[in-house]
Order: C-alpha cells, then sequence, then structure tokens
C-alpha cells in the first residue's frame, strides 16, 4: 500500500491546546432542529394562508400549474453548479426558505404596507400599484436574500464564488416563485368559476401564460443579481471588509430596481408589459445566462491551472489536471467507474472530483492572498479525502482523460513511486533539467 506525501504543517491550535466545548445553543443538532422547525412552522401558515384564499379546489389547481418550470429551473442551476457542485441541503434549505418563509414574510408584509396605504392616503386606489412597484420589491428581494446570507454566513466553505451565489440565490428565488405561482393561479381559477370563464378565454389561462410559459425566470433573475453580489465578496480578501458589505447591498438593491420595474410594467400602457418584456427582460436574462457560463467555464481553467502543483507534490496522477478540467472527461469517468464497479463507485469519482474542485479553488485563493486562517486545514481534509478514493478515482480518470483529450502524450517519472502514466499535453516532468 503506497504512503501518502507528507501533509502540510498544522497551524497551532488555538487556547494553547484547551479544548472548548461549544455552548448548547451553538451545537449542530440544536440549530439544525431550530431552522427546521422555523421552516415547517412558516410553510404550514403559508399553507393554511394560501388555501384560505383560493378555496382547497383553487389550491390544488395552482399546485399543479405551478410545479411545472421547478424541475427545470431547479435543474438548470444544478447543471451551473457541476464544476464544484454544493452538498444538496443547501439547495433544500434555499428552496425552503423561498417557498416558506420569505413567502410568509412577503404575503404579511405586503398586506400590511398596503392596507396602510389604503387607509392613509387621500387615493387609495393607487395603494395596489405603490404596493406592487414599491412596498413588494423591497419586502420579497429582502426575503430571499436572508437565504444566501444565511448560507454565506454560516457555509462559507459551501459559497466560494459568483456560481454559488446564483445558484443558492437561483433556488431561492424558485421556491418563492413556486409559492406566489399557486396563490396567482389558485386565486385566477377562483375567479373563473366565479364567472364561469373556460378555456384560453379565461383568467387561468392567462396567467398561466404570463407566469408560467413568458416568465418563469423573473424572480430567479432578480435574485441572482443578489447572489452575483455575495458571490463577488466570496472571492474578495478578509481583509476588504467594505467591499465584502457593499457588494452584496448594491446587488440587492440592483435586484430591487429590476423588480419594481417589472412590477410597474402594467402602468406603461396597454403594451407596456410586452415592450418591458422584450426590451430589458429577455436581453438581461441572456447577459447573466452568459455571466454564469463563462464564470463556469473559468472555474475549469482555474482546475487545470492549479492542479499540476499536487500532481508533483504527489497527491494526484499526471493525467487528473485535465481530465478534471474538462466536463466531458468528468462525466467519462463516472461511466467508467459505475460500468466497471457500480454505482457506488461512481458516486466516490463525482465525491473526488468534487473534492479536487475544491482543492484547486482553495490554492487559487490562496496565491491570492484571499484564503482564510483554516487554509492548511482545509488543504489537508480534501487532500485526505483525495488519498482514500484515489483507488477507484485514479483509473477512471487516467481512461478519461485518453478518451476524451487525444492531444499529444508525453511520458514521464511519476513521482513517490507511482508507476509511470502519461500527462496529455504537457511535456515530461524532470527534476534535474534547468
Amino acid at each position: 500500500m503506497a504512503t501518502s506525501p507528507p501533509f502540510p504543517t498544522c497551524p497551532p491550535s488555538p487556547g494553547n491546546g484547551v479544548l472548548r466545548h461549544p455552548h448548547w445553543w451553538q451545537r449542530r443538532w440544536v440549530r439544525y432542529g431550530a431552522l427546521s422547525s422555523l421552516l415547517a412552522l412558516s410553510g404550514l401558515v403559508i399553507l393554511a394562508l394560501v388555501r384560505r384564499q383560493t378555496g382547497t379546489e383553487g389550491f390544488l389547481v395552482g399546485l399543479g400549474l405551478a410545479v411545472l418550470p421547478v424541475p427545470w429551473l431547479i435543474a438548470a442551476f444544478r447543471w451551473l453548479d457541476r464544476v464544484e457542485p454544493g452538498p444538496w441541503r443547501n439547495l433544500v434549505f434555499s428552496f425552503a426558505w423561498g417557498a416558506c418563509a420569505a413567502a410568509l414574510i412577503a404575503i404579511v408584509a405586503n398586506s400590511f404596507a398596503t392596507k396602510w396605504i389604503a387607509t392613509s392616503t387621500a387615493d387609495p386606489a393607487s395603494a395596489d400599484t405603490l404596493g406592487a412597484t414599491v412596498i413588494a420589491p423591497i419586502v420579497e428581494e429582502s426575503a430571499k436574500a436572508a437565504a444566501v446570507l444565511l448560507v454565506f454566513l454560516f457555509r462559507r466553505r459551501d459559497f466560494t464564488g459568483i456560481v454559488d451565489g446564483v445558484v443558492i440565490a437561483g433556488v431561492t428565488a424558485t421556491g418563492f416563485a413556486f409559492t406566489e405561482n399557486i396563490l396567482y393561479l389558485g386565486t385566477a381559477f377562483g375567479t373563473d368559476q366565479l364567472t364561469g370563464d373556460r378555456g384560453i378565454a379565461s383568467v387561468t389561462a392567462a396567467t398561466f401564460f404570463v407566469r408560467i410559459v413568458m416568465s418563469p425566470f423573473a424572480h430567479p433573475l432578480f435574485t441572482v443579481l443578489t447572489g452575483i453580489g455575495f458571490g463577488i465578496a466570496a472571492l474578495s480578501a478578509e481583509r476588504q471588509h467594505v467591499r465584502r458589505v457593499l457588494v452584496p447591498v448594491c446587488g440587492l438593491l440592483l435586484a430591487m430596481g429590476m423588480h419594481a420595474f417589472w412590477n410597474g410594467s402594467s402602468t406603461f400602457g396597454e403594451y407596456g408589459f410586452f415592450a418591458v418584456y422584450g426590451a430589458f427582460m429577455v436581453p438581461a436574462f441572456a447577459l447573466l445566462t452568459w455571466l454564469a457560463i463563462w464564470t463556469r467555464q473559468r472555474e475549469l481553467r482555474t482546475v487545470r491551472a492549479e492542479l499540476p502543483a499536487y500532481v508533483l507534490a504527489g497527491w494526484l496522477g499526471p493525467a487528473e489536471p485535465l481530465a478534471l478540467g474538462s466536463m466531458r472527461a468528468r462525466r467519462m469517468a463516472r461511466d467508467y467507474a459505475r460500468h466497471h464497479h457500480g454505482r457506488p463507485a461512481a458516486r466516490e469519482v463525482a465525491r473526488y472530483e468534487a473534492c479536487a474542485t475544491s482543492l484547486a479553488f482553495l490554492r487559487h485563493r490562496g496565491r491570492q492572498g484571499k484564503a482564510g486562517a483554516d487554509f492548511v486545514v482545509r488543504e489537508r481534509e480534501l487532500l485526505d479525502e483525495l488519498w482514500r478514493r484515489r483507488s477507484l478515482a485514479r483509473p477512471a480518470l487516467e481512461y478519461a482523460s485518453r478518451a476524451a483529450m487525444p492531444v499529444p502524450v508525453y511520458w514521464g517519472p511519476a513521482p513517490h513511486g507511482y508507476p509511470a502514466m502519461p500527462y496529455p499535453g504537457y511535456p515530461a516532468y524532470n527534476p534535474y533539467r534547468s
């Protein structure tokens, strides 16, 4: 059995080696239990409020229609996060927060603000318009941004860049839009029941077309701006305190402004909605989509650039940096492991790929002086994860590198007693060559 290369020296533990036990409120099960209880309670309350407003039949119709875009949106954000996939628990929390807590905050706050405006102004008829264009964007975007902030603060290891911010914000907004669509579609169905309208001329059909067909991406698009702000803050050095605060705030303000502009499009005339949709929303959506995909490609380039240092140290095989820097090669490696060893092996290879990617990003931040104080400890954890899975992952990645990238192959000596392996696209490493 091959021995692992030496670990980096760990920094001394704080407190002169004295073990300090956390207080009861700092224990993980207490935090998880409190958060789960909060979300469950919010879900029950929002369920009761929506059902009371739409009726049981309207609620079921709204639920069936509102769920249609959810799998597509979640799959899109999950695809974007394939380079360094975050844990599912973060996505589940984000969706649950958006669908339950943020939706409850928005319904209660928007209703209260609209009633207050209607009773305190000389023109009660303008209360709905003012509430939709001013109050709703502030309340809703702030409620959704809370989920991004919580993940940023308490899951900092999983929140390392712009893509993480986009994914967490987008999934949160998807959950929020899901609950809001149930309310709107259920209410529209109730209106049709009272008026007797059916078919494509019904209020339900019009609401479905506008909210589900034309603009299922509206809420994710707004909140993604907040996520980008937090993602830039995550890329900033810890000493840049002003930037780490101001950039997320600017992202939130942009999200509020875009949301207000979208909600106010109905007041711009008969074709105001379609004009804003075509001239503003679609280009903004295309621009942010391009930015997200470009950021993902930049992450792959970072993987290819940072991992060769661990090849020379003996932690990775010579073919792995290029294979890990290609989504096609990654998929082929998982397929290879699944074909020869079954699904558990494929999951192990996927975990190996994720840890290697995290290691590359960690080293990249460290070289830029943006890594946290736990850099050495985190590096050691990731290297240990890789070393435990090397027997399954290394042959799969070696195969994928040969199959996916037919480039010139150079043979060179392998460090730390590994068998000689091809390193596609790179000359043979010779430590004695000047």
